[in-house]
């Protein structure tokens, strides 16, 4: 396990799921900080050295360590294939804010030499402590920790637990049907969901982690979770569910496959949150979502009166509103939902929150969120990816339409497609001045916004490993009960078609479609 040094703490928590198996590897003895060595003597490591990247969050925070560093395929990878990433969560179990990975990148800059043990070997298999002679760490402690009880600890104090088993009992015969996708997640569904809370173990599929994940991309949407999809169109399973690889991401799907977009789950979750008994004991002090993520979450906020934050992409954000006491649940578009209870987006309590509205609610997955269309009204919406587009072309594309939406003539201009016709009221590239600490975060995407709330939305995926990805965020909001539960793609063609035009993204990138349609 690779392990950075910062000029603080007794102790270091660490997660790791992608294990290097040949052993920890750790560097030491930087000459800027000769004090550092002498500080960090605690390694704490999950069983088998795998770890969920919520229940990183979770043992941070449970042993009140002053961070942890994941090793992970999912943020930023770099490597010779691409395919190895590095993130630090700092003390309050959130990803780290720019101004600390700042502080250490000019700390690396000063460092003159390190050191590396690798004959050293720590047994991941055993759960305890293991004491090392390490240079002048004198001892070096490594506790082996089962993070799967950690984190079951956590959420037997969010959840209603009776109530869950009760919903998951022969007697109510809800049955369930959860795709680990071969991630991190697997040993948390089957302890959880089917060791705890009765579903038969073979309600969960895919939950040994494996390196390749199977062979397949971990990505819980409509094109990765295909299998999922086929199997629940099948009419055999009430509720369904994808994770992704470091067990964060969630997919919700009902009965034949009925899918809930990820804008619409975390406004589900905010309408209904009464039903989770952590926020009747917490109370609720803010919603918030991304950028990007569809205003569904908005239209809650404003009917239920709570107060609503529209932040960038990156749990960073939603972290630093949480610590300051301003916000309680949070989601984004891309398949991210978590709340206060820790500081990352957390896969499987999204999934434990759906069931308990159920529970509540006695309905159906497609009857809660009609219900919910016919309360609070509907915003259609997807995502378009590009992926692996050539950088300069995506580049050159994206500096143009800016400089095209800066023409002080574009506000106010009509687009028309079809029988539809949209007039431009906001064109800018986001900016959000964080209510906490007063930075701002510049160039968060391109917005186009029409007179009836509809937006256009164009961003560089800010992660990937080969060329860029363009993602295209399309969102337009209808109240009209005839048309709320028309097919989203067909409500939203003619925004399609003007974001196409006005991006001249195919003829700019040589693509004819997207890579991904969410």
């Amino acid at each position: 396990m690779l392990m950075l040094l910062l000029p603080i703490s007794e102790c270091l928590a660490a997660g790791c799921e992608e294990i290097l198996h040949q052993g920890p590897c750790l560097p030491f003895k930087p000459a800027v900080r000769a004090d550092i060595k002498k500080s960090i003597n605690h390694l704490v490591i999950g069983h088998n050295g795998i770890m969920s990247t919520p229940a990183v969050s979770c043992v941070i925070r449970k042993m009140k360590a002053v961070g942890g560093i994941i090793l992970t395929a999912s943020h930023n990878p770099g490597g010779p294939s691409g395919d190895f990433g590095i993130k630090y969560n700092i003390s309050s179990g959130g990803p780290a804010p720019e101004g600390i990975t700042n502080k250490i990148f000019e700390i690396s800059k000063g460092l003159q030499e390190y050191h590396i043990c690798p004959e050293l070997k720590v047994d991941l298999a055993t759960i305890g402590k293991q004491t090392f002679e390490v240079d002048t760490f004198k001892p070096f402690k490594v506790e082996i920790v089962d993070s799967v009880e950690a984190y079951a600890e956590m959420l037997r104090g969010i959840f209603d637990f009776a109530a869950l088993k009760d919903l998951l009992s022969a007697a109510n015969h809800i049955n369930v049907r959860l795709d680990a996708m071969h991630g991190v997640v697997g040993p948390y569904i089957k302890k959880i969901v089917c060791e705890e809370l009765g579903s038969p173990a073979n309600s969960a599929v895919n939950c040994v982690p494996q390196e390749d994940f199977g062979g397949h991309h971990p990505d819980p949407n409509l094109t990765y979770a295909a299998d999922l999809v086929n199997t629940m169109k099948s009419g055999d399973y009430d509720f369904g569910a994808a994770f992704d690889g470091d067990g964060d991401r969630n997919m919700v799907l009902g009965k034949h496959g009925f899918f809930v977009n990820p804008s619409d789950s975390v406004a589900v979750i905010g309408a209904n949150i009464t039903s989770i008994p952590y926020f009747k004991k917490t109370g609720v002090k803010g919603l918030a979502r991304s950028m990007p993520t569809s205003g569904a979450l908005d239209n809650v906020a404003k009917a239920l009166k709570m107060q609503l934050y529209e932040t960038p992409t990156g749990w960073k954000f939603f972290g630093n509103l949480m610590d300051a006491g301003k916000l309680s649940l949070c989601g984004e578009e891309s398949f991210g939902t978590g709340s206060d209870h820790i500081r990352e987006k957390d896969g499987l309590w999204a999934v434990l929150a759906w069931l308990s509205i159920l529970a509540t609610r006695k309905q159906s997955v497609e009857e809660i969120m009609k219900d919910h269309w016919q309360k609070f009204g509907r915003n259609f919406f997807t995502r378009y990816d590009y992926e692996e587009v050539d950088s300069d072309s995506a580049n050159k594309m994206m500096k143009d339409l800016e400089t095209q939406m800066s023409d002080p003539s574009f506000v106010g201009k009509q687009f028309s497609s079809g029988d539809k016709t949209y007039v431009v009221a906001v064109s800018d590239n986001f900016a959000y001045t964080d209510p906490v600490d007063g930075s701002v975060s510049k160039n968060q995407g391109l917005r186009i916004i029409f007179s009836d709330g509809s937006r256009l939305i164009f961003r560089l995926s800010g992660t990937g490993s080969a060329g860029a990805t363009i993602r295209l965020y399309i969102d337009s909001y209808e109240n009209d009960a005839q048309k709320i539960f028309q097919d989203p793609q067909v409500m939203l063609a003619p925004l399609v078609d003007i974001a196409l035009k006005v991006s001249q993204l195919h003829e700019r990138t040589g693509r004819t479609a997207p890579t991904v349609i969410t």
